[in-house]
């Protein structure tokens, strides 16, 4: 809405290297501003907006002026309500009408520009939620990038009401970052019920003089009130100091978050979670390795894949570990050999099912992996990893595709790689006696995790399946909580 700052900077220099051209939108927008609100005397230096618009790589600054927004007055317009989920909390009771005029506006915006991107802050958390539902639920074809708040050496946020503040005021105004690191302090002493967390914070932003409009502990995709923390969270508030009103966040983590991707075999699990990990900058788990290097080990000293004493003797002795990626695989190193080429063969993939569906292989593996998680920032896929390996995950992905496309895709693959290519008909076979066999064995079946997102990926590029995975985990885990420098 203009007075723009280095947080805007940030999102125009962000939108710069995404490629094509940068439009920056100015408009302080009558409709999103209550009657006793600050409409007339929100800050607005246009002349310097346009500077720092182009100086930060923004291709033009537009500013309308309501008529061209709403041609026949803002008096009688059909107005876009938010999903009534995302505004019973937080800004939404006191600030009757606003999202309804931040909706209609974005809205106006996206039909007269029709951009293939639309980049926002994650400062107002709330609005930014508000809005990718309104894009989803609309259909509208463009792509939300969220861009971590901005912060002063303080850790004040960046915002064009901190013009408002007077010096004294602006020392006042550190409180409250202050006081919402104090949740996650407590978080890491323990304290996992929301109502004396709360209390310990309201109590030291009111102690700094701020006057706290609310406090409350939420949900990060739908921003349900919490009891208590079970997940990462979002502790937000907006305080008064002087006549600016002022809000803020803060992600509170016990660990860092997991991303569990199931699905059956051939769906495009292991190539879609290294992108994905290598997006969101976490560590890439891949389970399937894992129990294709068991069963190739088991190959390797002709050991019957059953119970026994030889199994166990292979299972107390077992090594995996995986290394840097070479080339598209990620190296996995089997009692110190390198075997990430020889896992993926032919012979391997027609027996690792029977392996990985032997309980004491599972319970082995599941162990290592579950001890790699304890500290969390793991993308991980497999066929039981959001119900068995990480149910506390907090998205999972139930990725898949119909028979036919994943024996094309298996064909593609055996061809690629130089290997002999049966007849279709035969790969689909295959593919759904395995998917059977998976879903039907005694330990850790194959099986949609009740809270998992469905994603069906025929007709979809990887890097489309990628960039809906990415988001959906957006939604969630916001960019900043994985940003030291945020």
């Amino acid at each position: 809405m203009g007075a723009l700052h280095q947080g805007h900077a940030a999102l125009i220099r962000g939108a710069r290297q995404q490629g094509g051209r940068v439009l920056v939108s100015v408009f302080v927008n009558p409709l999103q501003f209550g009657p006793n609100e600050d409409f007339a005397r929100y800050p607005r230096r246009l002349d310097q907006d346009h500077a720092l618009a182009l100086a930060a790589g923004a291709d033009a600054l537009w500013a309308p002026q309501p008529e061209d927004l709403f041609p026949a007055g803002a008096v009688g317009l059909t107005q876009l309500a938010p999903a009534p989920e995302l505004v019973v909390n937080l800004c939404g009771p006191s600030r009757p009408g606003h999202f309804e005029g931040v909706c209609t506006v974005v809205s106006r915006l996206l039909a007269l520009v029709q951009p293939s991107h639309l980049h926002l802050g994650e400062k107002d958390w709330q609005q930014l939620q508000v809005l990718r539902r309104l894009v989803r639920d609309l259909n509208w074809p463009v792509q939300i990038v969220p861009c971590p708040t901005l912060r002063e050496g303080d850790g004040l946020p960046l915002s064009s009401r901190n013009a408002y503040l007077s010096a004294e005021q602006r020392q006042q105004a550190a409180v409250l970052p202050q006081a919402l690191a104090l949740g996650q302090e407590l978080l890491d002493a323990g304290q996992r019920q929301a109502e004396p967390l709360l209390q310990a914070v309201r109590a030291l932003m009111e102690d700094g003089g701020l006057a706290v409009d609310y406090l409350q502990l939420v949900d990060l995709p739908r921003l349900q009130v919490l009891e208590q923390l079970t997940g990462p969270a979002l502790l937000a508030a907006a305080v008064r100091c002087g006549e600016a009103r002022l809000i803020d966040h803060r992600v509170l983590m016990s660990r860092l978050p997991i991303l569990a991707i199931d699905g059956p075999a051939g769906a495009g699990k292991s190539t879609v979670t290294r992108q994905v990990a290598r997006q969101l900058g976490l560590t890439y788990l891949d389970t399937g390795a894992m129990y294709r290097g068991v069963t190739w080990l088991l190959q390797q000293r002709a050991v019957e894949p059953q119970e026994g004493p030889a199994l166990q003797a292979l299972l107390a002795d077992l090594e995996l570990r995986f290394g840097p990626a070479s080339g598209a695989e990620q190296t996995l190193l089997v009692n110190g050999v390198d075997a990430t080429t020889a896992i993926r063969t032919a012979e391997v993939t027609a027996s690792v099912s029977t392996v990985a569906a032997l309980p004491s292989v599972r319970a082995a593996l599941t162990q290592q992996q579950q001890q790699l998680g304890q500290q969390g920032g793991l993308v991980a896929e497999g066929r039981d990893i959001g119900t068995a390996v990480f149910p506390d995950a907090e998205l999972k992905i139930y990725l898949t595709a119909t028979v036919a496309e994943r024996a094309r895709r298996r064909a593609a693959d055996l061809t690629s790689r130089g290997l002999p290519v049966p007849e279709l008909s035969q790969l689909e076979q295959e593919i759904a006696d395995r998917d059977h066999k998976d879903s039907t064995r005694e330990v850790a079946p194959l099986r949609q995790a009740s809270d998992a997102v469905e994603l069906l990926s025929d007709g979809l590029s990887i890097d489309e399946v990628v960039a809906q995975i990415v988001a959906l985990f957006r939604e969630r885990v916001p960019v900043e909580a994985l940003n030291a420098d945020a």
